[in-house]
């Protein structure tokens, strides 16, 4: 049986944001997280324009359109992913995924209640069994001594709260964005207006009293980590999200990218040496029956 292209595309949004939790680490610590996801997104921005104009791509809905896009890439991107990475930053990629993974049920339920979405027996078993899985396997201590990606920096309460309003603002966005990408809209063109309108206002928040203070200084290393995870995660994995949205439900899809925390396990392991605790991988294991529920119902 083939699997429905739309999940296989929410599946690897999970590897991209996977792979960006780890590389993305170090960067969120020495820049901050919220000029961390400005740099990105005014990166991401100019290739994404060049993207579409090169395809030929650009034809921009109506202004109405726009306009919501943009909310939900504001709300999306701007809040969610800058407290993401003030979680990451704070908790580790591991623990961060934990609390983001929360997305995926926040977004079926805002589905339901919103969208009047439907979802049969197994394919809510699916998303319970799977966020389920997904939270044994990244809660789960690692079996040696903490490495560094591991420590937990600025206190626990403040990184739950940040990854909890990281959760809520991904569901809000996809939920937001999945009827107008469920009409057709061009994935990229759909991603242009998103990251577009997030970074216009990431670049006049920085500009207020309030905003964070930008780092005096940027290494080499340390911008190359930030182009890396821009191209991962927000110009592949963001682009492949909204393709999902456009063929799949906002539970479904939320929940196949939230298994980002179970990839992860195998990249940290590889990246820390600390071999995942028989509890991680039993909640992988977890996981991945909750993805069979979903892709055979």
């Amino acid at each position: 049986m083939a699997f429905p292209i739309h999940e296989l595309a929410a599946l690897g949004t999970a590897t991209c944001w996977a792979t960006t939790g780890i590389l993305a680490s170090d960067a969120i610590r020495a820049i901050g997280a919220f000029h961390f996801n400005l740099i990105r997104q005014v990166f991401v921005t100019l290739l994404l324009a060049g993207i579409v104009l090169a395809s030929g791509a650009l034809a921009l809905p109506d202004w109405q359109v726009v306009a919501i896009l943009a909310l939900s890439g504001v709300i999306g991107i701007l809040l969610g992913d800058t407290l993401n990475f003030a979680a990451v930053g704070r908790l580790g990629p591991r623990r961060a995924g934990a609390v983001f993974a929360l997305n995926a049920p926040m977004a079926a339920v805002l589905g339901w209640l919103v969208l009047g979405e439907r979802l049969d027996w197994q394919a809510a078993l699916g998303i319970a069994v799977t966020v389920t899985g997904v939270a044994l396997a990244i809660l789960g201590r690692p079996a040696e001594g903490a490495h560094r990606l591991e420590e937990l920096r600025g206190g626990l309460r403040i990184g739950v709260l940040f990854g909890l309003g990281a959760a809520l603002g991904q569901a809000t966005g996809a939920l937001i964005a999945r009827p107008w990408m469920a009409e057709g809209l061009d994935p990229y063109v759909g991603s242009l207006i998103r990251v577009g309108a997030s970074g216009l206002a990431m670049g006049i928040a920085a500009t207020l009293p309030f905003a964070p203070a930008a780092p005096r200084s940027l290494s080499a290393k340390m911008l190359a980590l930030t182009a890396a995870t821009a191209l991962i995660g927000l110009l592949l994995g963001m682009t492949l999200f909204l393709f999902a949205l456009q063929g799949g439900q906002t539970g479904i899809i939320a929940t196949l990218s939230a298994t980002s925390p179970v990839i992860i396990l195998p990249l940290l392991w590889l990246r820390t040496g600390q071999r995942p605790s028989a509890k991680s991988w039993a909640g992988a294991a977890l996981a991945v029956a909750g993805l069979a529920l979903i892709f055979t119902r």
